[in-house]
């Protein structure tokens, strides 16, 4: 049970003092309680351990206080850190155990892809299977020609050279299909054949897509092949149950849920899920913008570094000091970022006008703004930072046997090593930052994505300059995300941006997934829809409205 979590809880948010020592006893539980986690989720892949994970899954879903579940808890006192300012609260274990969570409780990444896929079998869709070649293989084909922007293998390894070389030379023709088989959605081929009557024929045939009378064989052969790539999403399903549900009598109709967790989930954030959202981002924007010299004597602002201050920074030394303080908002950083990203995942797998709701939170709560901050920062520098002192490291400083202090020594070379080299960027990589880079990318991808009004944001934030310089970070899937938030925008760019920047665009050509009849390379200057910002996002809200109304009265007493 949780009783000695919840007693440590209530006396840590009752404190009025800035004292970490005043929240020992919580931040030794949460530490107990995250060791545990990490503990079951490696042994997953054991059958022999399947019971225990099962019974430890039940337990941290009991619920807590009035919360439902151990997750809610944990945002609720990140609410509480950001809302209140209650310092004394360990927001880093708060947000790695809040991590932890979503993942334990709704599935990983994989898990969310397996998902998919038996979903999309037991609703009658078709499977949809992927070239063979893997993205991380056919970004070295244009090494040649990209070597600024193409991470380039060891010169060292002579033998894996020479395999990479026979196999481009060998497989030179998969190597010119793209990575990824494109898509077609019902709407495109709606539009297509819609114009090609009325240009034809003078006519249409509202809702029908498979009569061809009187249309050319070159437009029908064109309506074969978007009909061969056809891709009808989970989404897609969603919005048509739900506009279903519209029409049918109250007593009729059927909730539609894909994914039980997650459905759980959003039914207990919901209630406050703007406050949760506001306050994991702006526990994001602190970690990210917190310097040494504000982290020590911090007012009218979240100091997220408070619980890793020593009482007299002059005991400590600076090097020592900096190190530490720059690996705990790392640390931040990463939690909140996977966090986010898990949320907007698992709520889209469940249904999209859930993944609509907390996207439209985000963006209100100017979360691509508040990305575009943290990209603009020196992104080789954070990239290959190593902020870690291997002596003083788990488990070396626990089991270190030496002289009569007990503990490792710390020497120089600790402080200094892994700082990255005169190479730069071409350095060791710290993959922790590497992950948070990746996640806070596909945030705002998936926040822009099919919305034209807030891809438009991008431009007016000036992200073209800042995401061009995102490129040289060696890492293939940095590139892709980057790619695809340079393809959502481009039309809106103008001629002279993409003209300039050509080697961009042939990237885009050769590494991400085209969308037939997709006119992003060539659309024209589109000043005409800057009003259609809050039109959209209005007719958006309105129909989110009605779904909270229709399926969450219960918990929405206003909507």
């Amino acid at each position: 049970e949780y009783q000695p979590l919840k007693y440590e809880a209530v006396v840590s948010t009752q404190s009025t003092g800035d004292h970490v020592e005043e929240s020992f006893p919580m931040r030794m539980l949460l530490n107990i309680l995250y060791t545990m986690m990490l503990l079951v989720d490696s042994a997953r892949e054991e059958e022999r351990y399947a019971t225990a994970r099962a019974a430890f899954l039940e337990e941290i879903q009991r619920p807590i206080f009035t919360y439902p579940n151990l997750g809610l808890f944990m945002l609720e006192l990140v609410y509480l850190f950001e809302k209140c300012q209650i310092s004394v609260l360990p927001i880093k274990k708060i947000v790695l155990i809040l991590w932890k969570y979503l993942l334990f409780a709704m599935g990983t990444m994989e898990d969310i892809a397996m998902l998919k896929g038996k979903i999309r079998k037991e609703q009658g869709l078709p499977e949809w299977v992927e070239p063979k070649d893997t993205p991380s293989a056919l970004w070295q084909v244009l090494q040649p020609q990209f070597p600024d922007r193409i991470p380039i293998p060891d010169p060292l390894d002579d033998e894996q050279d020479s395999r990479a070389t026979s196999v481009c030379s060998e497989e030179s023709e998969a190597v010119r299909r793209l990575p990824w088989k494109p898509k077609a959605r019902q709407a495109d081929i709606e539009l297509y054949l819609r114009t090609c009557r009325q240009k034809f024929l003078g006519y249409e045939l509202e809702g029908d897509t498979t009569t061809m009378v009187g249309l050319p064989d070159s437009i029908q052969e064109g309506v074969k092949i978007l009909q061969a790539h056809l891709y009808v999403s989970l989404g897609d399903l969603s919005l048509r149950h739900q506009e279903k549900m519209c029409n049918t009598a109250k007593r009729n109709r059927v909730p539609l849920s894909f994914h039980p967790p997650a459905e759980l989930m959003y039914r207990a954030m919901l209630p406050k899920m703007e406050d949760y959202v506001i306050a994991l981002l702006k526990v994001l924007l602190a970690s990210a913008s917190t310097p040494l010299t504000k982290a020590i004597k911090t007012s009218g602002a979240l100091n997220v570094l408070a619980d890793v201050l020593p009482e007299d920074s002059n005991s400590v030394e600076p090097q020592q000091l900096q190190k530490d303080l720059s690996r705990h908002k790392e640390i931040i950083t990463k939690a909140v970022s996977a966090s986010l990203l898990l949320l907007l995942k698992h709520f889209r797998l469940n249904h999209v006008y859930q993944f609509e709701y907390i996207s439209q939170t985000m963006f209100y709560a100017n979360c691509i703004p508040l990305v575009l901050k943290f990209l603009n920062t020196d992104m080789n520098h954070f990239v290959t930072a190593e902020n870690s002192i291997p002596s003083l490291d788990f488990p070396t400083c626990l089991y270190y046997v030496g002289p009569a202090s007990g503990s490792a020594p710390v020497v120089v070379e600790d402080w200094e090593a892994g700082d990255g080299d005169e190479e730069g960027i071409r350095g060791k990589l710290c993959w922790r930052n590497i992950f948070s880079t990746i996640n806070l990318l596909r945030i705002i991808q998936k926040l822009t994505k099919w919305r034209s009004p807030r891809t438009m944001m991008l431009n007016v934030f000036k992200s073209p300059p800042i995401l061009k310089k995102t490129l040289k970070i060696p890492h293939w899937m940095v590139h892709l995300y980057v790619l695809k938030l340079f393809k959502q925008q481009a039309k809106y760019l103008g001629k002279n941006w993409r003209k300039g920047n050509m080697k961009i665009l042939s990237s885009i050509y050769q590494h991400v997934r085209h969308r037939l009849l997709d006119d992003w390379a060539y659309g024209n200057d589109l000043d005409t829809q800057q009003w259609e910002v809050p039109n959209g996002e209005q007719q958006l809200k309105a129909s989110l409205e009605t779904y909270h109304a229709m399926w969450y009265s219960d918990i929405l007493p206003d909507s």
